[in-house]
């Protein structure tokens, strides 16, 4: 039978047997309540016992052998100085365990604030569990300021560089909630990070690529997301509102779509075109009961990312390049070239612009509504469509 205090050894420590259940403590004669912990399932622990104010502590060192003899020691030793000085190494450990993780931090953002306070919460979601995951169970002072510049590098190198700095705003806000709602009083570890210069996107439909987009659209077998990409081409709304799109909304005795709030926070009416209109009365004969235009079976009841869809799209047209946030540049770009005022196209669009808004609130809808049809007419007949052919898609 093993003493149960000796010299501790890496000879002896590996010889110890397993007791056939719970655990079984062995001394070191070397350092003063240094302890190993050897588990019936053969598990081997360094473990500091020691009574502090009066009550026995044990605080987990790490295990053998992947924590040598030498370093357990010097652990031990440190923590003995610290009980010493009156201080409770016991106390700090159970404060790190109890310490907020990554996740744990995105979901109390996420509830507390992200949900009533952003209409792009989904969009938080989607950036955590793209980005993030590995990071979930990460201890918030694991957190440093150049594992952040790291990750916002290789995001950058990887998925671009508004991506990368859309991330790095969502982990600076999280960290300023933790410190405003007093989980946490670290420093935010996204301080003094450069954020990438991000260049101004032009990429719209081109005249050529129109007749190839309209075949692919017109062979999607998935006409949830074909009339989806349709509608936002014809609208140029924000692919969020569309994907929101409900009946309700829709007004065919007006031609209107009325937006009840936007990203701008105020509402919008936009005018709905014949080709729109056609797509609209067509969904909504085939799905009388549904709330929403384009329906889903996820938690939102709504088309939430048809990535899938559009990806298959794009291949079978031949286009690089283009994103669903392309289709509302589109229409800008195409109103532009079919002769339309700065006004009449931020007004189609929904844009609010201080030195304009004076003459946005002077416009009605009749010219912009002709500026849209005059581009709509315009990007249909290079892509060699006419009404009826969009009806049929």
């Amino acid at each position: 039978m093993t003493e149960r205090k000796f010299n501790f050894t890496k000879k002896a420590l590996e010889n110890l047997e397993s007791p056939l259940t719970g655990a079984v403590y062995y001394y070191d004669t070397s350092v003063s309540g240094l302890t190993i912990r050897v588990t019936a399932g053969g598990t081997k622990s360094f473990v500091l016992y020691r009574k502090i104010d009066g009550k026995p502590e044990r605080i987990t060192l790490g295990r053998f052998p992947d924590l040598t003899i030498e370093q357990a020691r010097g652990k031990a030793s440190k923590a003995n100085a610290a009980i010493a000085s009156g201080e409770n190494p016991a106390m700090a450990t159970r404060e790190v365990k109890r310490e907020l993780t990554l996740g744990d931090l995105f979901e109390a953002f996420l509830e507390r604030y992200a949900k009533a306070h952003k209409r792009s919460w989904q969009g938080d979601e989607e950036q955590f569990n793209r980005y993030l995951t590995t990071w979930k169970n990460r201890k918030l002072t694991s957190i440093r300021k150049g594992d952040v510049q790291a990750l916002h590098a290789r995001i950058g190198q990887e998925n671009g560089m508004y991506a990368a700095n859309r991330l790095l705003a969502l982990l600076s806000a999280m960290f300023n909630k933790a410190v405003e709602w007093e989980l946490w009083s670290g420093t935010n570890p996204t301080i003094g990070i450069t954020k990438f210069r991000e260049k101004s996107r032009e990429r719209f439909l081109q005249g050529e690529e129109l007749p190839r987009f309209f075949q692919a659209l017109a062979e999607e077998s998935n006409d949830i997301a074909r009339d989806y990409f349709l509608v936002s081409l014809l609208t140029g709304a924000r692919r969020s509102n569309v994907q929101a799109m409900r009946w309700d909304q829709i007004s065919f005795d007006r031609a209107e779509w009325r937006i009840p709030e936007t990203k701008n926070g105020d509402p919008i009416t936009i005018p709905l075109v014949d080709q729109a209109i056609s797509i609209l009365k067509a969904r909504k004969e085939a799905l009388p009961d549904s709330e929403w235009v384009f329906p889903s079976h996820g938690a939102t009841g709504h088309l939430v990312e048809p990535k899938s869809a559009w990806t298959r799209i794009l291949e079978r047209a031949g286009i690089e390049d283009l994103r669903i946030h392309d289709l509302r540049r589109s229409l800008g770009s195409w109103q532009a070239m079919t002769g339309a005022s700065l006004a009449i196209i931020g007004k189609s669009l929904g844009h609010k612009n201080v030195s304009t808004t004076a003459i946005y609130s002077r416009l009605n809808i009749d010219p912009v509504r002709a500026s849209v049809g005059t581009a709509v007419d315009a990007m249909l007949a290079a892509g060699g469509m006419t009404a009826k052919n969009v009806k049929q898609a």
